[in-house]
């Protein structure tokens, strides 16, 4: 049942013959079909999280991503489900919950792994509702575009180089492709969404959405600053999806060899869902053309 979930999670493929164009009743149709016929029930509390030597576990505890990973996931949650009250079409609705609930549920596989190793956490503070759900939404969706995208390839790494036992790397996978998922949904949901509006509601849409892109690149300057549920100050590095690439391996890596590795991954990832179904491009477009001018340090075909 594990390995038939799993299968369905990774591989989809919509019944109609056609193209499917973006906007219309039969893409909305399908993009909510394939999200939720490739749920995968996995329970976090059963997940089997194996014993780690001590050498293994340091490296786990010096990551620096545990705070914010956890408090990302719970904002998460709470801004996709905000956002999914305001949806008035009952499909698009009941798919922007149910990635609520998993965004939910890759919080409690968080909190269950620190738990299982120790990993000493700031304390949470309150999650507060978003004023405006839509910008809230599309900050949390374009975020996760951006990190997912460096973040298949640092798995990926993590389990080449064999630094994290492959035990742990497999019982994370699913989490990994579940992502892939979210932003399948998103990108999907925007070009509906978009092209749903009027004339005058998608001028203020656009404008929406190039002010969010720029809020994300104001965030990933540098360190973001919060405080937690003691009022304490906490440091979060939103960057380390894009600069973690020498913390999962011990292997001396260019960053043309890891552009090109999450290059590898994101199509890998990508590529069993039904090539109808628009896919996130932003972060592919812009490593591409950052990579035409890039020399490659050493072979890149190692990374490929």
């Amino acid at each position: 049942m594990i390995e038939a979930a799993e299968q369905r999670s990774r591989q989809w493929h919509s019944r109609i013959e056609g193209p499917i164009v973006p906007g219309s009743d039969v893409h909305k149709r399908e993009v909510c079909r394939m999200f939720h016929e490739t749920f995968n029930p996995y329970r976090p509390s059963v997940l089997d999280w194996p014993v780690l030597d001590p050498e293994a576990r340091q490296r786990i505890l010096s990551l620096p991503i545990w705070d914010i990973a956890v408090q990302t996931e719970g904002k998460a949650r709470l801004r996709m489900a905000a956002y999914a009250k305001t949806v008035s079409d009952p499909d698009m609705r009941s798919a922007l919950a149910l990635n609520a609930w998993e965004e939910n549920r890759h919080k409690e596989v968080l909190s269950k792994m620190v738990e299982a190793y120790g990993i000493p956490l700031a304390a949470e503070a309150p999650y507060k509702f978003p004023r405006d759900a839509e910008w809230a939404y599309l900050v949390t969706g374009y975020s996760e575009c951006i990190d997912s995208f460096f973040a298949f390839g640092l798995f990926e790494l993590a389990r080449r180089s064999g630094i994290f036992p492959p035990d742990l790397v497999d019982t994370f996978e699913p989490v990994m492709q579940e992502e892939c998922r979210h932003i399948l949904l998103f990108a999907n949901w925007v070009a509906w969404h978009r092209a749903n509006l009027s004339w005058w509601r998608r001028i203020w849409f656009e404008a929406k959405v190039m002010a969010v892109w720029g809020y994300l690149g104001w965030e990933r300057i540098g360190l973001a600053r919060t405080l937690d549920a003691d009022g304490n100050k906490q440091q979060q590095d939103h960057n380390f999806t894009v600069s973690g690439a020498q913390s999962v391996s011990s292997d001396d890596i260019s960053v043309h060899e890891l552009m090109v590795l999450c290059l590898h991954e994101n199509d890998r990832r990508f590529s069993g869902y039904d090539p109808r179904l628009l896919r996130p491009t932003t972060m592919p477009r812009i490593v591409r053309f950052v990579l035409r001018f890039m020399g490659a340090r050493g072979n890149p075909q190692k990374a490929a």
